[in-house]
């Protein structure tokens, strides 16, 4: 059967208006070869093209939509934020646990004071609750007092207090000595989130949701991308762009290796693994007992691939655990099963909290975190990079976007803007 050609119109969006777009019905094509048909007069212009509507790129889409010309953010969910940006702590993190000169350093502290402002100009519920990272024995100790040292060196505000102060703050939380973080506080994300999106709208950016990027292209100093619709009148569109910023999260890795070959050290450099956490709900009887009134986090391990199974509130006063680490090949399942027993779980609770038992727990959600560190490996660090040095100007990655993300998130924009602009 032969093929026509067919330039159909999109129906308006929730958010926006999506103009004149490719839509070739090509039966037995990839989606790559329909992306190289279509001609420029089949292309939908925009001057920046953010992929993925999370936390981070919510935030960059706010930011580059305040410059001139047209910013379009697209996500494949049907709304914004729906993956690890609304499962996760909801903690305004002080910046304290990485190394000095890391990126995620920079962008946690930079973004924190941000986030913060932000949350009072925008009237969004947050508050600052402080944190105490709590220790046990003599390393634990010599841990905390580093750690001191590390955010004197960062000049965020930290002190640390002895056993017996802390257990008259707080007569239930064992330590025998705290660190205490006040500049660690709570939020929630989707006021956030939504915030940041009638920012977006107000500067004339457009948000496209059930919107999935299935092919990239270099081509004529810009990015011609094509998505799926969801839409069966018009499942097809392609659009021309010289700016994109991947903020795909937890598929960045896969968008990124959209313009490069398979031998490309992209696919290895940028390759994510998936850590799935589960987080538990404290009952509001065990609430109304315990009547914790700050973030209390035990000592993390050594490469900090998590940060333990720490106690947060949220703005209701709720009491959460979690979350536990498990590796896991998949970014899409939820599934609470798995996991670390429940005994378990209460048994690292209780190293800090004793009164918890496990009948009070009950499981909440699961969230994935986007990891650049492997299982067993060190330390990385966030990757925000513009790729002028591998041939593609205009394209900026932002790779291995885990916590703390949400705290970062209008630094990263703000860092992300001063690159292209």
């Amino acid at each position: 059967m032969a093929l026509q050609r067919r330039v159909l119109l999109l129906p308006q969006r929730p958010v926006g208006l999506l103009t004149a777009l490719c839509a070739r019905r090509m039966l037995a094509t990839s989606a790559s070869e329909r992306l190289a048909q279509c001609k420029d007069e089949d292309l939908t212009m925009v001057d920046h093209l953010v992929i993925g509507a999370g936390v981070v790129g919510l935030a960059v889409g706010r930011q580059l939509a305040q410059r001139s010309g047209s910013t379009l953010v697209v996500d494949k969910n049907r709304q914004f934020g729906m993956e690890t940006s609304s499962r996760n702590s909801e903690v305004i993190h002080a910046g304290i646990y990485y190394p000095k000169d890391s990126l995620r350093t920079k962008v946690c502290i930079a973004g924190k004071h941000r986030l913060y402002a932000y949350c009072q100009q925008q009237g969004i519920s947050h508050q600052r609750v402080g944190k105490w990272v709590v220790a046990q024995g003599t390393e634990q100790l010599e841990y905390l007092h580093a750690l001191r040292r590390h955010c004197a060196e960062l000049s965020v505000p930290a002190e640390i207090i002895s056993g017996t102060v802390a257990q008259k703050e707080e007569p239930l939380v064992r330590a025998d000595a705290a660190l205490v973080s006040p500049t660690t506080g709570i939020v929630d994300s989707h006021e956030f989130m939504s915030a940041m999106l009638r920012d977006l709208a107000d500067s004339g950016g457009t948000f496209a949701p059930n919107t999935s990027v299935v092919a990239m292209q270099r081509d004529q100093g810009s990015y011609k991308v094509l998505v799926t619709t969801g839409d069966p009148e018009t499942p097809f569109m392609a659009i021309r762009a010289p700016v994109v910023v991947n903020a795909a999260g937890l598929w960045a890795d896969r968008i990124a290796n959209m313009l490069v070959p398979d031998s490309h050290p992209w696919r290895e450099q940028y390759r994510l693994h998936f850590a799935k956490g589960r987080y538990y709900v404290l009952d509001a009887g065990a609430s109304a007992r315990l009547r914790v009134r700050r973030l209390v986090y035990p000592v993390p391990d050594k490469n900090i691939v998590s940060l333990g199974t720490h106690l947060t509130l949220d703005l209701a006063g709720t009491i959460r655990f979690g979350p536990d680490v498990e590796w896991t090949a998949s970014n899409t399942n939820y599934a609470p099963g798995g996991g670390a027993p429940i005994d378990e779980v209460v048994r690292a609770i209780n190293a800090y909290l004793p009164a918890v038992r496990s009948e009070d727990l009950s499981l909440g959600y699961t969230g994935i975190r986007p990891k650049l560190q492997r299982p067993g490996g060190a330390f990385c660090d966030f990757v925000i990079r513009e790729e002028s040095d591998a041939g593609m100007p205009g394209f900026v990655n932002l790779v291995g976007l885990e916590s703390p993300g949400l705290t970062s998130s209008l630094a990263i924009a703000a860092m992300v803007d001063k690159i292209l602009h």
